[in-house]
């Protein structure tokens, strides 16, 4: 068995995945997105029974994974979740299809319909680019002087980034979300992040603590990483101040240093586990 692993940058993760593979003696090898270069209809990169995909780049991961299933080398995570998650509006409209609460999303592409989709939804409301993650550019709308002054700052700065208003409501929650991680139909782990600041991602100071996975949480995560193509990814869940759980957003190519302060499960490992079966099964949802 031979695997392959896509990442530019030898983060964190990527040293604790490679350390993994080579504990358990799994041949494998670096794929550097970089260097990479195809020819539709051209030969395989080399025999590998599954390839990893740890991209910075969603561009990268989207190309490379469409074209490792063409020539029928399982990716994880598979193309369609590549694409599906790499835009929000895609991810939502899947995680509606599938009857997954969350909360009321809509989209614009007119300041003039931006305007009256918030005024619609009622102040506050969220402003999300469409792509992009870490928690960038996101705004909470709280009037309309700083809605007028948002939609016409993302018509100006133009672009495919800027093109489209996403507007989601506004959900007041207990100073937390919750960050679960899902390797085909198994939870590997679930974190609060804890934050004073309205966003509470780890990558701009929210701190993980542990969270029960209590059977709605892990049936929703489950089931929100089967709407949008399985594999492996990230499932954010907000809390209501009454204590529902909506899906607000699902992340392919999770990273995970930050959840090791709260969990003791080895992710590495269960990541590794889940590539194996792929590679021995073919894809598994």
């Amino acid at each position: 068995m031979k695997i392959g692993v896509v990442y530019s940058r030898k983060r964190v993760e990527e040293k604790m995945i490679t350390a993994e593979l080579d504990g358990r003696g799994v041949e494998y090898d670096r794929i550097d997105p970089r260097a990479v270069r195809f020819e539709l209809g051209g030969e395989p990169p080399g025999a590998y029974d599954a390839v990893l995909v740890r991209c910075l780049s969603h561009t990268n991961a989207y190309y490379i994974t469409r074209w490792l299933e063409g020539l029928g080398v399982p990716s994880v995570s598979p193309h369609q979740t590549i694409s599906v998650c790499g835009d929000k509006l895609l991810t939502s409209a899947a995680l509606q299809e599938a009857g997954l609460p969350m909360p009321r999303t809509a989209v614009a592409f007119t300041p003039k319909a931006g305007l009256e989709a918030i005024e619609e939804m009622g102040y506050p409301v969220v402003l999300k680019p469409l792509f992009g993650s870490w928690g960038r550019l996101l705004a909470r709308v709280n009037d309309r002087d700083a809605a007028e002054a948002l939609l016409e700052h993302k018509t100006t700065l133009g672009g495919y980034l800027h093109g489209v208003a996403y507007i989601q409501e506004y959900i007041d929650k207990p100073g937390r979300d919750i960050r679960v991680m899902v390797a085909g139909d198994q939870v590997v782990y679930a974190i609060y992040r804890t934050s004073e600041h309205w966003i509470t991602n780890t990558a701009l100071g929210g701190e993980p603590e542990p969270c029960p996975q209590t059977d709605e949480l892990v049936a929703m995560s489950v089931a929100s990483a089967q709407a949008v193509g399985g594999g492996i990814v990230a499932v954010d869940l907000l809390e209501t101040m009454e204590g529902e759980l909506l899906v607000n957003e699902v992340n392919h190519t999770p990273e995970f240093h930050g959840a090791r302060k709260a969990t003791d499960v080895n992710i590495a490992g269960r990541i590794v586990d889940y590539v194996l079966q792929v590679a021995e099964e073919g894809f598994v949802q």
